[in-house]
């Protein structure tokens, strides 16, 4: 009997290929809320608050036509939809949804969502990139008595080895980003979210771009990475076969700078918990005479700060980090201090 022969792989290439690749776990259209619990499936009070923010947005831009919402790795489309049902009236008929993904398009979509597998040449409004960064494939490399060294994987059981070198692009990243000072210390090198934020906004002509997505700082790295593997709701080992989503947190400092080199004229970088507080997304519970008032409006309250507080938890979904970049417009006020 033949013995199996690995196939080792840099982690970039295997992750393009285990979520993106022919019959990859993006491309054959997983859901996300299959896998995993993200914001936009705790609750559409999410999708709320990002209306608000574009309503700030569109008064900004001084109301134009045509107002522009990009979803970019949109799932299965439910955030873009919910911005749309929840924008005023009169904003709504103006706005131009586009949802950004490799998946199919499912038949549930309003057909006034353009599906698109890249993204648009330009975008006057906002892009919401909600846990898109996270999955951009990365390479990972690895300390040793020899120094530094880029990881090579097993796709097939997510065994590991030390391989070459990083290259000078690599090196350069690790310098300014994720410097390594202890044998066994890991980085998952971020140069490629950089470039794909980046991308995001050169296509910005005016407007916000908004990054949502777990997150770290270079004061705060990991010392062993954050590669993460999830099927069905739990976590597993990142094996990247296809069979499970990988994924691994965002040094958003660094996108930051990409998105200034790229255009960006002002930037927030903060907490979910304080961004959704900013919008609105208080956690407040009802006062408990309205329970002998209004006992339908009383249990709705209650629902929505339970929400809330899932949405705005600091050891949760709260703890995501908010990357938010314009061209041409400020800050909106809601967001700032």
């Amino acid at each position: 009997m033949a013995a199996l022969v690995s196939e080792w792989l840099t982690w970039r290439t295997a992750m393009e290929r285990a979520l993106y690749g022919e019959s990859g776990f993006y491309r054959r259209g997983e859901r996300p809320a299959e896998h995993f619990r993200t914001s936009v499936h705790a609750s559409p009070r999410f999708a709320a608050a990002i209306a608000r923010l574009l309503v700030e947005v569109d008064v900004l831009l001084g109301h134009p036509d045509r107002l522009d919402v990009v979803d970019i790795g949109a799932g299965s489309g439910h955030l873009v939809s919910n911005i749309l049902a929840c924008a005023p009236p009169d904003l709504a008929a103006r706005l131009a949804p586009t949802a950004v993904e490799i998946a199919p398009r499912p038949a549930e979509i309003s057909p006034r969502i353009a599906w698109r597998p890249d993204l648009p040449d330009r975008i006057t409004g906002l892009a919401v990139a909600n846990e898109w960064l996270d999955n951009i494939p990365l390479d990972v490399v690895e300390r040793t008595p020899d120094g530094v060294r880029t990881v090579l994987v097993d796709p097939s059981t997510g065994s590991e080895r030390p391989g070459p070198v990083p290259s000078a692009e690599d090196r350069a990243w690790l310098e300014r980003w994720w410097p390594l000072r202890e044998p066994g210390d890991r980085a998952e090198i971020g140069h490629p979210r950089c470039a794909a934020w980046a991308s995001v906004i050169r296509r910005l002509s005016r407007g916000l771009a908004l990054a949502v997505d777990y997150s770290h700082s270079r004061e705060s790295r990991p010392v062993y990475g954050t590669l993460t593997g999830y099927r069905d709701g739990a976590t597993v080992p990142a094996v990247p076969d296809g069979s499970c989503d990988v994924t691994a947190h965002v040094a958003l400092d660094a996108c930051t700078t990409a998105g200034e080199r790229a255009g960006a004229t002002s930037t927030l970088l903060t907490t979910q918990r304080d961004a959704l507080r900013a919008l609105g997304l208080t956690g407040t519970r009802p006062p408990l005479d309205l329970a002998h008032r209004d006992p339908r409006a009383y249990v709705a309250a209650l629902c929505h700060a339970g929400e809330d507080a899932e949405l705005t938890d600091p050891a949760g979904l709260g703890g995501f980090g908010w990357l938010a970049q314009t061209t041409d417009i400020p800050i909106p006020s809601p967001l700032t201090p």
